[in-house]
């Protein structure tokens, strides 16, 4: 970014505007609003204050640089009906704006005739940035150097983090419009990148991301004909077919319509060239992976383990275990992503449960697979003939397989690829004690370290800093777990008043801690609830009496008495919950736990967060800790 900041040409209402206003060195102001709202300076995050006050800051970057008028932002803060002190709190909201994000007075938020003008640069704010890179990739291509323009287009199709004010879109019309423009533009220039990106002779990128734009747009013929295009150049002419039937189906159904002549010419160009040329180098087959996180921290250990094992061809499975919310499938995503090129065929994740924890069907998991990897073999009703023909299939391809959450062994029977150089990375609850020959890496929650680093990414170092020790009581009372440290982190995020102290007391406070680990998706009792109900029977009778004990820590003879069992049924019992992935193994299991002199020694700790969601059960439905 340059010392100068441009703020464009006045408008006729308020002509006295200038268009460059020197910019203090070193000051870095950001807004993003390609995702939640959030605004920086120097690296540093700035308080956005309450609802309104956001609401207020996000009118106007739906039209940075051009006035808003007062009606409009109180149409947005107020839309049913307006206090009649409406215009003075809008003026306090406004101005307080203008010290959070114009401390230097450079006139970046004014008010004018029109109403109130917030001027940014191109530097300052993500969608600005946007727009401004689609532009200049438009004008390579109007050059014809579509290599540049593909450049270009990506890296403005890389500041998207989510939907546009994705935390307040629901709460004012006019952001759910902008919300609507901002897509249309993020379509276009999708478009515009693969047609470039095409030209390129480069087509696998496109292949392997298309699908999700088409499942958002399913009718758009222009990206129809780039799908269509992408599929056939990188050999996957089977599902290019299929894509195209359903296209001409649902245009037809739909709007009764045939395809026009854009996806019409892609089609004939398919049909025409039966077995194309494979692509010139790099990887041909599906990259389809769910994103990586951009804050991904810590697993160093883990991840060299994971990925040494990975690389070992014709090696068994690699199967990554520990209880839910540690970050399994972060890190096998992470992996994955970075063992891509050694697998040129493909990578490609599947989940083998549903979101309510029920295991998917196999033939159902298998058909996706087979699908994604453009597998065209008929697959039996048969379990051992389907997987016969899949092995049969995969022989002799480089593939990585990444099986999330397997439920049991019985579940990966058919999709497990032969020896040779394909590979699976499975994730699970349980430790999966029938996969006899799996390479096993059993992930622990974060250290401390990781977890403060983690949770200062999230709500800013700078505050993480300033009430340092109860940052370590907030980590420390959610177990150290990602999960719960990203629920929690994006909850001070909102709430940004609030004292780190008064939030560790919150989650230290029995009853209150899964309530305040609840943000959009995020909730830690939801996940708890989908690991409970995949839990046997006799495991879940064992949380029941486990959760009357008053702390996690726990010995053999403490177990006994709460289960109503001997000794030995009791570790029996305990040991049923280590191999679902509930409970970890014994701090000491070099000690003799059957000896009497031995016992007291031995200790279990149940996750401090599972211990309340089992008070919650135990406490009968509808109950809270």
């Amino acid at each position: 970014m340059t010392d100068t900041f441009t703020e464009g040409r006045g408008s006729e209402a308020d002509p006295g505007i200038p268009r460059e206003r020197a910019v203090p060195a070193g000051t870095l102001l950001r807004i993003a609003l390609l995702g939640p709202l959030r605004a920086s300076r120097n690296g540093l995050p700035l308080p956005l204050g309450p609802l309104k006050q956001r609401l207020v800051l996000a009118v106007l970057l739906t039209r940075p640089n051009t006035p808003v008028s007062l009606e409009e932002l109180t149409d947005a803060v107020w839309p049913d009906d307006p206090p009649r002190t409406a215009r003075k709190n809008l003026q306090v909201y406004v101005s307080t704006l203008r010290r959070v994000l114009d401390p230097d007075d450079l006139g970046r938020l004014r008010h004018c005739p029109g109403g109130y003008v917030l001027h940014l640069g191109a530097d300052e704010c993500d969608s600005l940035r946007f727009d401004e890179l689609a532009r200049r990739g438009d004008a390579e291509v109007r050059a014809g150097a579509p290599s540049r323009a593909a450049r270009l287009y990506r890296q403005a199709l890389d500041l998207w983090r989510h939907d546009p004010f994705s935390d307040l879109a629901a709460r004012a019309e006019v952001l759910h419009t902008a919300v609507e423009r901002h897509h249309a533009r993020r379509l276009a220039v999708y478009e515009a990148w693969a047609e470039a990106q095409l030209e390129t002779g480069e087509p696998a990128p496109v292949a392997d991301t298309v699908d999700e734009m088409v499942g958002r747009h399913p009718l758009r013929e222009r990206l129809r004909a780039a799908q269509l295009t992408a599929l056939h150049r990188v050999g996957r002419r089977t599902e290019a077919l299929a894509a195209y039937d359903d296209c001409r189906q649902q245009l037809s159904r739909e709007l009764g319509l045939e395809p026009g002549a854009a996806l019409q010419s892609a089609y004939r160009s398919l049909l025409d060239d039966v077995t194309p040329p494979r692509p010139r180098g790099g990887p041909t087959g599906s990259r389809l992976l769910p994103p990586e996180l951009a804050d991904f921290t810590g697993r160093t250990r883990e991840r060299e383990s994971l990925s040494a094992q990975l690389v070992c061809e014709g090696g068994p499975p690699v199967l990554l275990t520990g209880p839910a919310g540690v970050g399994k499938t972060a890190l096998a995503v992470h992996v994955a992503h970075r063992l891509a090129a050694r697998y040129p065929d493909g990578v490609v994740a599947t989940r083998l449960c549903a979101e309510d924890g029920s295991t998917r069907p196999w033939r159902s998991v298998l058909s996706e697979l087979a699908r994604s990897l453009g597998c065209a073999e008929r697959l039996s009703a048969d379990r051992e003939e389907a997987a016969a023909t899949w092995r049969t299939w995969l022989s002799g391809r480089r593939v990585l397989l990444l099986l999330d959450d397997a439920p049991d062994a019985a579940a990966l029977g058919p999709l497990l690829p032969p020896s040779g150089p394909t590979a699976a990375l499975v994730t699970s609850r349980s430790r999966l004690p029938c996969l006899e020959s799996a390479h096993r890496t059993e992930l622990p929650p974060l250290s401390a370290e990781e977890a403060l680093h983690l949770l200062g990414g999230i709500i800013g170092r700078t505050r993480l800093q300033a009430e340092y020790a109860a940052a370590e009581r907030i980590v420390t009372a959610v177990g150290l777990l990602p999960l719960a440290l990203r629920a929690g982190g994006n909850r001070l995020s909102v709430l940004r008043h609030m004292p780190l102290g008064q939030y560790a007391d919150r989650l230290e406070h029995p009853s209150e801690a899964l309530d305040e680990l609840s943000s959009g998706g995020l909730g830690v009792r939801a996940r708890l609830a989908g690991a409970w109900a995949r839990l046997p029977g006799p495991a879940r009778v064992t949380l029941h009496a486990l959760a009357t004990l008053p702390d996690p820590a726990f010995s053999l003879p403490a177990a006994a008495r709460v289960l109503g069992l001997g000794g030995r049924d009791a570790q029996r019992a305990l040991e049923g919950l280590i191999d679902v992935g509930v409970l970890a193994p014994p701090s000491c299991p070099q000690v003799t736990a059957h000896r009497e002199a031995d016992a007291e020694r031995v200790r279990y700790e149940l996750p401090w967060l599972t211990l309340l969601f089992a008070r919650e059960q135990a406490a009968g439905p509808g109950t809270r800790c």
